[in-house]
């Protein structure tokens, strides 16, 4: 090398170096939030509350909110669509128990159950008599079984057990709780298989034509050999009953691969779903070919069901054809129910039924009896204790409508309609039918005097105001039971025996706690627990109505920074997330409530309200017009929302409308991404875990029902990756490296970084080790809190 050319070279790279050393300096460990964000993430949740069968006591559950990044690190295996770890064959980040307590009702009396060290457990359940509750405790090498009792209030260990939690929950009660069906890792299995050194030969997928198979972009999908061999050496159990009383352990059949277990509400046979080869690399666990067997106690087979090959191809918004949704039916000893298509799965064929409603008695032989047709989707089944009857909802794709029946089943077309409704008139909503568990385990329609119960969200344009009614099953009309007057806010959580209601009482000051409302209308706190965060309470809250320029009704709920003085003007942060409507009367309907005591989890962007941000929390962008092309009007509508909502924070003299960024998570942060490409509102942007390149996922997003092929330009149009030269404003994209969304691959993240760096834009990308769709570990939540706020400072 010539002398002049390595001189060259040694004061160019001199130079870099100064450069470097003068560049901002990009974090290479995680960050921590400023000391008034940090206070407020580290302050306990309010606990929750599961109600004991019999409605005499209840459990008060305390999560532990932000595991540390380390129990992410654990070992994982992605397989048809589940995550666990295959060193203790526990789903890969199980719900974790912080504290728990029982309560007595209706005295209010409460013990703690001290938690055992060593291990983590998971949320109890249940037993149908109320007497005990059965969780799993966790170690690094096994999911153990515990049991807790009410009366000694302590748990204990059952041995001899080695239970596998990779796909699902491995418990269920029998009828009369005195004994568990669990699934178990067999005894002796062999090691799992290894992927050999050197591949054995390419990976193979071919397609012969024929009809079209749409492929969804799902994530964590089997994609060879090896992860086949692996997924049936892990989903693999072997059946146990275990007799709480005696302690003994009873094997039933062979280990094989159960995609769901349900047990007779008499006791004596159990409702087995198998699934069995051939597996698929398109779909997950739940379209492989599945086995429906009848089993008695001994487990052997008394009949098969249902037998469903592989279901690859499903239409876009369509069901798998042959017997779905099989189950015992509760008010009586034996007999099943399921539901088929009848066109074809397809929900696009002409057909004047599209769903059927089947009973099969013992024993299971000839053909089920029909008992009641749909014209549209059966979309959910609510079963009467003590008769044949059952509340059966079909849903209307294209008006987005929800029919209710009352059916009964030995009366064929005796059927009456109980509710015809838009699921998006929040206002309409009847509420939930409240269902208990039977003795048999089942769950069933509570019943009291021929009423039916309902708990209702009870939406105004005021806010929530919820309610707990009593539906005459004779006349189908509702009275009102509870519905809270205010001020605070009053949540019925469950009728109780005698006439009382357990409710949930906050406001804007005062946390959540237990109330019990007696049948002449006293109520006495079962709880005092304290404001866990004060910080939060000098944040003013308010709801906030206004109109778009076409008329539609929207809103947010604003977030003022402590200390707020009347006229003053703050930087802002509009965080937000579209929903398509088919009517523009429902689309602005208010959600949630002023009243309601505010709780931050996660990274939200409440937060920044402590750093002296307003923030319009919660902006509605709706999109509003026929369910088919609603998508080709998206860019104008969401424009127009968000245009609408800093005009009305502007009127209010709480932003300075030169100073706002827009943000959103996932769908919102698509939304984001287009506001900044298309609009020249905003001087910033934070979009979290977002698609931006529909071209990547071209079997349909969202709502949108059309494929690319059929509607390219709509695909091309609302693509933030298609505008990458054209961005307004500097965005900060944040991804979860291991996003276990549909569609929300990483790739969208780093291609739209990529493609503005290539533009010369700016951008910042910031990826999260182990983080899945939402952000869970501790130090990830801190990180991308820190983020944004310095994000924010800096643009605003």
């Amino acid at each position: 090398m010539r002398p002049s050319i390595l001189l060259t070279l040694i004061l160019a790279a001199v130079a870099a170096g100064r450069c470097a050393a003068q560049a901002p300096a990009s974090p290479i460990s995680y960050q921590k939030p400023p000391r008034a964000i940090q206070e407020v993430l580290d302050a306990p949740p309010p606990p929750g509350v599961l109600l004991a069968p019999g409605g005499d006591r209840a459990l008060l559950v305390g999560l532990e909110r932000y595991p540390a990044l380390r129990e992410l690190a654990q070992p994982m295996l992605r397989l048809a669509g589940a995550r666990f770890n295959p060193a203790n064959r526990a789903p890969h980040l199980p719900v974790r128990l912080r504290t728990l307590a029982l309560m007595d009702l209706p005295q209010g009396r409460r013990r703690e159950v001290p938690l055992p060290p060593g291990r983590t457990f998971g949320v109890p359940q249940w037993a149908p008599d109320g007497r005990a509750f059965a969780l799993t405790g966790i170690t690094s090498r096994a999911v153990e079984l515990w049991l807790g009792d009410t009366t000694g209030g302590r748990l204990r260990h059952v041995p001899g057990l080695r239970l596998n939690a990779c796909f699902g929950n491995p418990l269920t009660w029998m009828p009369g709780s005195r004994a568990l069906l669990c699934e178990t890792v067999p005894a002796g299995q062999a090691r799992p298989p290894r992927r050999p050194e050197v591949p054995a030969g390419p990976g193979i997928q071919e397609f012969q034509g024929g009809r079209p198979e749409p492929v969804r972009t799902l994530p964590d999908l089997l994609k060879d050999a090896l992860d086949e061999a692996l997924y049936t050496h892990y989903a693999a159990s072997q059946l146990v009953t275990v007799d709480l009383a005696k302690g003994t352990i009873i094997p039933l059949g062979r280990p094989a691969v159960f995609a769901d277990l349900q047990v007779s509400p008499d006791g004596r046979a159990i409702l087995a779903g198998l699934i069995h080869p051939p597996y698929s690399r398109l779909v997950g666990e739940e379209n492989f070919p599945r086995r429906s067997e009848v089993w008695d106690r001994a487990g052997r087979k008394l009949a098969v069901v249902a037998d469903l090959p592989l279901a690859e191809g499903i239409p876009i918004d369509g069901v798998r054809t042959g017997p779905r949704r099989i189950q015992w039916i509760p008010a009586q000893d034996a007999s099943l129910a399921w539901v088929e298509a009848l066109d074809g799965g397809d929900p696009k064929a002409a057909v004047p039924y599209r769903d059927v409603l089947k009973v099969l008695a013992p024993p299971y032989r000839g053909e089920a009896r029909a008992v009641f047709r749909t014209q549209h989707r059966l979309a959910g089944l609510e079963w009467f204790p003590a008769d044949g009857r059952v509340l059966a909802r079909e849903y209307e794709r294209e008006r987005r409508r929800v029919r209710t029946w009352l059916v009964d089943l030995d009366r064929s077309g005796a059927e009456r309609l109980v509710w015809d409704l838009s699921v998006q008139d929040r206002y309409q909503d009847p509420g939930q039918v409240v269902q208990r568990t039977l003795p048999g385990g089942q769950r069933a329609v509570l019943v009291e005097n021929g009423r039916a119960f309902l708990l209702g969200a009870g939406a105004t344009p005021q806010g929530d105001r919820p309610f707990l009614d009593l539906l005459d099953l004779d006349t189908l009309r509702a009275t009102r039971r509870f519905q809270g007057a205010g001020p605070g806010l009053e949540t019925p959580l469950a009728p109780l025996p005698g006439g009382r209601v357990l409710l949930r009482k906050e406001s804007p000051t005062q946390p959540p706690n237990l109330v019990l409302r007696e049948a002449d209308g006293s109520a006495r706190a079962l709880t005092d627990d304290p404001d866990p965060a004060p910080a939060l309470r000098r944040v003013h809250k308010e709801l906030v109505r206004y109109r778009r320029p076409d008329g539609v009704e929207l809103s947010f709920t604003l977030y003022l920074p402590p200390g707020h003085q009347q006229g003053q003007r703050h930087p802002a942060l509009l965080w937000a997330y579209p929903l398509e409507y088919t009517d523009a009367g429902v689309a602005g309907q208010v959600s949630g409530s002023p009243e309601r005591f505010t709780v931050l989890t996660g990274p939200s962007p409440v937060f920044m309200a402590l750093l002296g941000y307003a923030v319009l929390m919660d902006a509605t962008m709706p999109v509003v017009g026929d369910p088919r092309t609603v998508n080709d009007t998206y860019l104008e509508q969401v424009a127009a929302s968000a245009q609408a909502a800093l005009a009305k924070a502007d009127e209010l003299g709480v932003i300075d409308p030169a100073r706002v960024a827009v943000g959103g998570h996932s769908y919102g942060a698509f939304m984001a991404a287009n506001l900044l490409a298309h609009t020249t509102l905003f001087k910033a942007g934070i979009a979290r875990s977002g698609a931006y390149n529909r071209t990547l996922t071209p079997f349909g997003f969202q709502d949108e029902s059309r494929t690319l092929w059929e509607a390219p330009e709509t695909y091309l149009k609302v693509s933030p990756f298609m505008e990458a030269d054209r961005f307004h404003a500097p965005i900060l994209l944040i991804h979860g490296e291991a996003d276990d969304n549909p569609g929300t691959f990483p790739i969208q993240s780093e291609r739209l970084y990529h493609a503005l760096k290539g533009n010369g834009l700016p951008a910042r990308y910031v990826t999260l080790p182990l983080e899945a769709h939402a952000y869970q570990a501790r130090e990830s939540v801190e990180h991308t809190l820190w983020e944004m706020a310095r994000w924010l400072d800096r643009h605003l």
